[in-house]
């Protein structure tokens, strides 16, 4: 054990981390809540001593030092423990007498979270706040050219659809040679972002499948969430509500092994198969799990022993080109579900999108295209695949709608985009632009963390401990003493709230520009951006 007062090249100094804990001694009670409730254990309480001077009134007697003891709150220091930021001190203190602070100054603490030669992982997103798609403006507006609409007088339904739209001499041909026809579904614009049952707590995942289940049966909105990678629970696999459910395979199938048990007993079909291949975040590498979250019941669901970490290789391992993962992943997932079931691949913004997609146009089953952009959240990533890899959305995306429109392919199989929509709280903004560009959907994953269940990750690095399994707030935790924490029934009630605030901010996008009956996809000529570079990148207008 180190003796008092050693110092070495890691020590740091509350100064020198990226978070410092302001405490009030005059305000604070000893009530103990703020220790209890820190994810990271960075506070604790301590035992201080003061030492004053006393100064005597006369000149007969010599000065002294009079020593006090306390009790106070001591932060530590070492990297293990760091503050996150996260607040969750400052929520639950009683009489406001505790709050991290941001530091003034570059912290020190990234230079010594390397420590044992493994690099830093964390959750959450890039630190980078900056987004082409903020700056984008809808410059279109029909007046007395097109027959304009006011979105709080007119009702109309916002629906895309999700399958490949063959044209009619096609489908003929494909129905006579393979007796079958490609499935489409209409589902509402704005999907729920793959964010696994595991990745999860169980009242978060419960909360959003409540909530999407309410905006079908009850308002009408046919929303549909993705599960993302480790499958679900066998409860969903046999309920009405699976129908709701985008099922994600990726390379490690975890998971899978309960799907195909569920097959004979499933009431309903779901909504898609999504097969990835890359995350937006961490382009190259594959999902990881860490071991702090795979419970016994995670454990259960996805076949594996308790207390393991899941990592995903980067790709399918039994897939080794465009072709041939077409071929056998796509039609095999077609087959299992009596060609029923739309399938379509996830993969990362990368320059060899393009590749993926024309391979894509040349074979009728493909469903679509989920192109996840550099913004994307991701749990256990390395700070420097989230900050140095990967291609921004918004030109990935573009570049993949207008070589669609060059092959005259536009309007047969839909790209959904994803990644880092919503980041700076402009949901409906940045999914309006991204339609525009051409995409037939979005898809997104921490806004819906945030907005409905108070997600305290931000890109400035705050909290973003998602990873290891001590979320202040429950939603990504597997342990029950924290995801009690959080209400599904809330979470159900928030999501429904979102998404009614997001159609009617859509609505209000879209009406000026005359469209009630379908989705301005690829109207690019209603996008302005006071970017030269950017609006030449995107062949759309550059105002200023």
């Amino acid at each position: 054990m180190e003796s008092v007062g050693t110092i070495n090249p890691s020590t740091l100094s509350v100064k020198d981390l990226p978070w410092q804990i302001m405490w009030n001694k005059d305000k604070c009670t000893l009530c103990g809540q703020c220790t209890t409730v820190c994810p990271v254990r960075a506070i604790e309480l301590g035992v201080h001593r003061k030492r004053t001077l006393q100064v005597p009134i006369g000149l007969e007697e010599k000065p002294g030092n009079l020593l006090s003891v306390y009790f106070g709150i001591d932060q530590r220091t070492d990297v293990a423990h760091a503050c996150v930021g996260c607040g969750m001190c400052n929520l639950v203190c009683p009489n406001g007498a505790i709050m991290p602070l941001r530091s003034n100054e570059i912290d020190k603490f990234r230079f010594h979270v390397n420590q044992g030669g493994e690099p830093r992982r964390r959750g959450g997103r890039r630190n980078s706040a900056d987004s082409v798609l903020d700056k984008i403006k809808f410059v279109r507006i029909s007046m007395l050219t097109d027959p304009a609409l006011d979105a709080g007088r007119h009702e109309f339904e916002l629906r895309t659809l999700l399958g490949r739209i063959l044209p009619p001499e096609e489908m003929l041909k494909v129905s006579r040679e393979n007796g079958w026809m490609p499935p489409v579904r209409e589902i509402y614009p704005l999907v729920i972002g793959s964010m696994s049952f595991g990745a999860l707590s169980p009242n978060m995942w419960e909360g959003l499948q409540m909530g999407v289940a309410y905006l079908n049966e009850e308002l009408g909105m046919p929303v549909r969430i993705c599960t993302g990678e480790g499958g679900c629970p066998p409860r969903l696999l046999k309920s009405r509500f699976l129908k709701y459910v985008i099922l994600q395979i990726a390379s490690g199938y975890f998971g899978w092994d309960e799907i195909i048990h569920n097959l004979p007993y499933m009431k309903e079909d779901p909504c898609a198969i999504e097969i990835k291949y890359g995350q937006g975040a961490k382009p190259g590498d594959g999902g990881l799990l860490m071991w702090y979250k795979v419970n016994k019941l995670i454990a259960a669901i996805r076949g594996v022993p308790q207390g393991v970490s899941l990592p995903s290789p980067p790709t399918h391992q039994t897939k080794y080109s465009i072709e041939e993962a077409v071929a056998k992943m796509i039609q095999s997932m077609y087959m299992a579900w009596g060609f029923r079931v739309p399938v379509y691949p996830k993969i990362s913004a990368t320059s060899t999108t393009l590749a993926v997609l024309n391979n894509l146009t040349r074979n009728p089953y493909a469903a679509g295209l989920a192109i996840d952009g550099e913004d994307g959240g991701t749990g256990a990533a390395y700070n420097v695949s989230m900050n140095h890899m990967g291609h921004p959305l918004a030109s990935n995306l573009r570049d993949a709608y207008l070589n669609l429109v060059k092959l005259g392919k536009q309007n047969e199989i839909p790209l959904f985009a994803g990644g880092g929509i919503g980041k700076n709280g402009n949901l409906a903004a940045n999914a309006a632009a991204l339609i525009m560009l051409g995409a037939s959907g979005v898809q997104t994953g921490k806004y819906i963390m945030q907005a409905a269940a108070g997600c305290l990750g931000s890109e400035a690095d705050r909290c973003n401990v998602c990873n290891i399994g001590v979320c202040p707030k429950g939603i990504t935790s597997q342990d029950s003493r924290l995801d009690r924490r959080l209400d599904p029934e809330k979470v159900a009630q928030r999501i429904v709230d979102v998404y009614l605030n997001f159609d009617t901010e859509l609505k209000k996008i879209f009406a000026p520009l005359g469209r009630s009956t379908s989705l301005p996809i690829g109207m690019s000529d209603a996008l302005g951006i006071d970017d030269a570079a950017a609006a030449e990148r995107l062949n759309i207008k550059y105002v200023l």
